[in-house]
Formats: structure tokens, C-alpha cells, sequence
């Protein structure tokens, strides 16, 4: 009876210390870090941000759950925002080409990799250099290196050139993963998208038991617009219904369902997550890498919307933020805070934990406070510095806040008022207000290098930039 007692009571005991240590893994287990980025696609197409013409039920759902952020502002055009959002860095620092991301510049992922997180991305990469044929362009391992475990990737090494088996995004589309070429014969009847969210599915199921980044630059909704596989019927999915229509009423049709798709597949991810039992363990951020195709006018809060994708306009250059961390972020929150590109790297930072360092990026404040349901340390305002290198686009700087915004060339702008930005208000025209926004972003290009000058086609090999610039967010660091 006695050892039968004995026996109990160490059972017992060896039950309270598995219960104690699963709950201190639970209690001190890095976050997990899901940052979705949609492409070529912005504020007037979501319903949580007062579109009309698009139904977003899982974006707003995360946006009635979590915090819409207002004031979210990236560039004009792709590559710029990815290499910013990805290095934390001003485009002044470290942007030179259209579709290249320098090799040797540390990114949130390898960031994120060191703190012992398992690492993935998915989507559009277009980051090897491929349209100016750069040193190590035709290297598959570089999303190894830019610090992700897997990927699942289109254009890493192939452009949309049909000659060397490649093509486009959507339907049959030819994908790189993990090293391996998918060919359109491959992924025959496959939809990219579906593809690549369900290679993210899967990572994350894999890695429920310990933290995790994903990073997806979604395909989703960049032209070609072409049927999603909620759209399309009995046509052949093959890769020639990857052309678009002519009919600019049928471009339209198709781009409300793609971004209805979009929606479709962020609820996937959301609903894994959960399956997972890591929703309570993840933060989930839904942004936008610039505005919309230009092609695409959109109703939105009873006015028509025109994309501004490629202009330096409020268009252009203003995303959605949607953020939601269950029993972190405050419940339907929408904030005025203003939100850089370089932000996300030292936010992501804060939540693993990582002490930044002298080979860290020093030009963005972390939001993880507000994520939290604090006031945190909100910015003054942001910059863009925007030179493209790329098709008919022109270079500029500006900065701004939610309301004034101030060009290099001293064009002064009241947004919500004016966003086709029409009118340059003269000195005394913005009021008291207005005037003092006016000196204090005037004082702040005081501290920025010169508006990047237009040099030479995509296939110059090098180009200004100014990499030690000082610290001009926290000038006093």
C-alpha cells in the first residue's frame, strides 16, 4: 500500500512540474510575427477603410479585432517599399536599382533568424537584380541568405521572359521553391496564389511549437487582371488565361475578385494560425507595398478614387495598416499615429526581444507599445525619398505628418483637403497650424541628404547613395 502512496505522490508531482514548465514555455515563448504586404493595391479598396466597391471580410474582421492604423505610408512603386520595409533603412541609404536588393544588406528575417525564429517567405521576390543583370543574379539562394529558412517564390531568378520557361504570377505560373524550379508544366491548372499560401499553411503548421516569421509579399492584386478560381468557371486554367481583358469594365470585374481573393486567403492564414493554436502567440499585420494601378478607380467613402501607384500623392503613397495580436492589441482601436516602412524591422525587434545593434538600422521607431494598448513614442513624421529608377517615374522627397505635407521643392499640401494635391498653399494660407507644421517639416529636411537626382537608365551599375548618413529620426541617439 505504501510503495502504491509513494508511487502517487511522485506521479503527481512529475505532473505539476510538466504543468508549471508547459505554462513558463507558454509564458516566455517569443511571439510569432505574420506581416502580409499586398501589392499594387491601397486604403480605398478595403471595407474597413471605407471601400464600396470590394468585400474584405477578414481584413476588416482583423481590423474590428485588432487596430486599424490611419497613417501608414510607404513608396510609390514596389522595390523601393520592399528594400525599406525589409532593412529598416531610408531608400537614401541603400536603394540603387529597380528589382534588387543589395546582398549585403541585413534584413528582418536574418534579424529575426539569430533570435531563433523559424523564417519563411512567399510571394513576389524580385530581388536578385534581374532586370539590370546584377552580380549573383542568377544565384536560387538568395532568399537563404536574406535570412529565410524556405520560400516559395516567383521571379527569384527568372523574369516573365516565356523564352526561358517563366511567365506570369497567376494561373500555371512557373514559382521557385526552396532552391527547386516549378515549371508552368509543374503547376500546371495551379493558381500562384493558392500555391504559395498553402506552402505558408504548411510552415506554419510545421513550426507550431516554436516561433515563427512569415513575410508575404502577396502576388495578389498586381496586374494582369484575370480571374481568380472564384471567377473563372469551366475556362482552361492554363498559363494563357494569365492575359487580361481589353474591356476596361472586365480589367475592373476582375480586380474586385482578385482582391476579394486576397481576403479570401488572408482568412486561410488567420483560420491556420488558429488550428495551430498560436492565435493567442501572433501578431498578424496587413499592409500594402504602394497605391493602386493607376488603371483601377474605386468608390470609396461616396467619392471616386483613382490609383495613384507610381506618384508621390496620397494615392500613391498612403497603405492600409491592419494589426491584430489576440489579448495584445486593443479591440476595434483606430489611430492617427504615423507609420513608416523603416518601423516594422525595430518593432519586430522589440517583440523577439533583440538589443539593436551597430549593424542594425537606426531610421525607425518601434510600434510595439501601441500594440499593446499603450501610447508608446509616435513619430513627428516620415519621410519618403523616392527615386525608382524605373519607367516614366519621377524622383522626389517629402515629408509629412497625418494633415501637412511639405515636398523638397517647398510645395506645402494640405492632404485630407486636397488629394490630388492641386493646390500649393502659400506662405499664411494653412493657418496657425498649418504654419507651424510647416517650419517643423522644414527644419526636419535639414537633416536629410539631397532629393536623389535621375541618373543614368536601369542599366547603370552604381549609384548615389548615402549609407553613414546621421540618425535623423532619433538625431540625439
Amino acid at each position: 500500500m505504501i510503495p502504491r502512496l509513494i508511487l502517487l505522490i511522485v506521479f503527481s508531482a512529475c505532473m505539476v512540474q510538466a504543468d508549471a514548465a508547459t505554462k513558463t514555455t507558454k509564458e516566455t515563448r517569443k511571439p510569432n510575427i505574420i506581416l502580409i504586404m499586398a501589392d499594387d493595391v491601397s486604403w480605398e479598396c478595403f471595407g474597413a477603410y471605407g471601400a464600396e466597391d470590394y468585400k474584405t471580410p477578414n481584413i476588416d474582421a482583423l481590423a474590428k479585432q485588432g487596430i486599424r492604423f490611419k497613417n501608414c505610408f510607404s513608396t510609390p512603386i514596389c522595390t523601393p517599399s520592399r528594400v525599406k520595409l525589409m532593412t529598416g533603412k531610408y531608400n537614401f541609404r541603400n536603394y540603387t536599382h529597380f528589382g534588387y536588393l543589395d546582398p549585403k544588406e541585413k534584413t528582418f528575417g536574418q534579424m529575426l533568424q539569430a533570435a531563433g525564429y523559424k523564417t519563411a517567405v512567399a510571394g513576389k521576390w524580385q530581388l536578385n537584380g534581374i532586370y539590370h543583370k546584377a552580380e549573383g543574379y542568377l544565384d536560387n539562394t538568395r532568399p537563404f541568405k536574406a535570412g529565410f529558412d524556405e520560400y516559395c517564390l516567383w521571379q527569384v531568378t527568372r523574369g516573365k521572359n516565356m523564352k526561358d520557361g517563366s511567365g506570369e504570377r497567376f494561373w500555371s505560373p512557373a514559382l521557385e521553391q526552396n532552391g527547386k524550379f516549378l515549371s508552368i508544366e509543374h503547376n500546371q491548372g495551379k493558381y500562384g496564389p493558392d500555391i504559395m499560401s498553402d506552402f505558408l499553411c504548411d510552415f506554419i503548421e510545421r513550426n507550431r511549437d516554436q516561433p515563427f516569421f512569415v513575410y508575404y509579399p502577396t502576388t495578389l492584386v498586381h496586374n494582369p487582371f484575370v480571374p481568380t478560381p472564384d471567377t473563372i468557371g469551366s475556362a482552361p486554367r492554363t498559363h494563357d488565361a494569365n492575359k487580361q481583358p481589353k474591356s476596361k469594365k472586365a480589367r475592373k470585374a476582375n480586380f474586385v475578385a482578385m482582391v476579394n481573393y486576397l481576403d479570401k486567403i488572408i482568412g486561410k492564414i488567420v483560420k491556420r494560425v488558429e488550428q495551430a493554436g498560436q492565435l493567442d502567440n501572433t501578431l498578424i499585420l496587413f499592409t500594402a507595398d504602394n497605391g493602386t494601378n493607376v488603371g483601377i478607380t474605386s468608390l470609396w467613402n461616396g467619392q471616386k478614387i483613382r490609383g495613384g501607384k507610381g506618384s508621390t500623392t496620397d494615392m500613391g503613397t498612403h497603405v492600409p495598416l491592419v494589426a491584430y495580436w489576440k489579448g495584445h492589441t486593443p479591440q476595434g482601436v483606430v489611430l492617427d499615429d504615423l507609420i513608416d516602412f523603416t518601423d516594422f524591422y525595430p518593432t519586430f525587434a522589440a517583440m523577439a526581444g533583440v538589443n539593436l545593434g551597430k549593424d542594425d538600422p537606426i531610421d525607425g521607431r518601434s510600434f510595439l507599445p501601441q500594440l499593446n494598448g499603450e501610447k508608446g513614442h509616435p513619430r513627428d513624421w516620415v519621410l519618403c525619398h523616392y527615386q525608382p529608377y524605373w519607367g516614366r517615374f519621377k524622383g522626389s522627397q517629402f515629408v509629412r505628418q497625418a494633415q501637412f505635407k511639405l515636398y523638397r521643392d517647398g510645395r506645402f499640401i494640405n492632404v485630407p483637403k486636397d488629394l490630388k494635391e492641386s493646390q500649393n498653399l502659400a506662405e499664411g494660407q494653412a493657418g496657425n497650424s498649418g504654419e507651424q507644421a510647416r517650419r517643423m517639416l522644414q527644419q526636419t529636411f535639414n537633416l536629410i541628404p539631397p532629393a536623389p537626382p535621375v541618373q543614368g537608365g536601369k542599366d547603370k551599375k552604381t549609384r548615389p547613395i548615402y549609407p553613414d548618413w546621421k540618425n535623423i529620426v532619433n538625431p540625439n541617439d
